[in-house]
């Protein structure tokens, strides 16, 4: 089930960028390296109706939209931070 909801290396980036707080739109585009506008879209539609992440949308022109992990998105942390640490250390044998 983990795999399902966030077994793609974008949604992986971008619950990462979520970690720290809730981020805008463009502030995602910029922040996830080589993303398209359309599948970044396209993942964050999927992550909000998964209740990975919430997302506001602000009255205002231009329109703001915010994006923010839910409670359980948040409690993905532990497994990104085993992931990264898992990571770490397999690079750092290859040396």
């Amino acid at each position: 089930m983990t795999l399902q909801l966030i077994g793609d290396k974008w949604k992986v980036l971008i619950i990462r960028d979520l970690m720290t707080g809730t981020k805008r739109f463009n502030e995602l585009m910029r922040s996830v390296t080589g993303i398209t506008q359309k599948v970044l879209t396209s993942h964050l539609r999927a992550m909000e109706a998964d209740g990975l992440l919430s997302r506001k949308v602000y009255p205002e022109v231009p329109p703001r939209v915010e994006y923010t992990l839910t409670e359980t998105g948040l409690s993905l942390k532990p497994i990104l931070d085993s992931m990264s640490l898992w990571g770490a250390n397999y690079k750092k044998n290859l040396a």
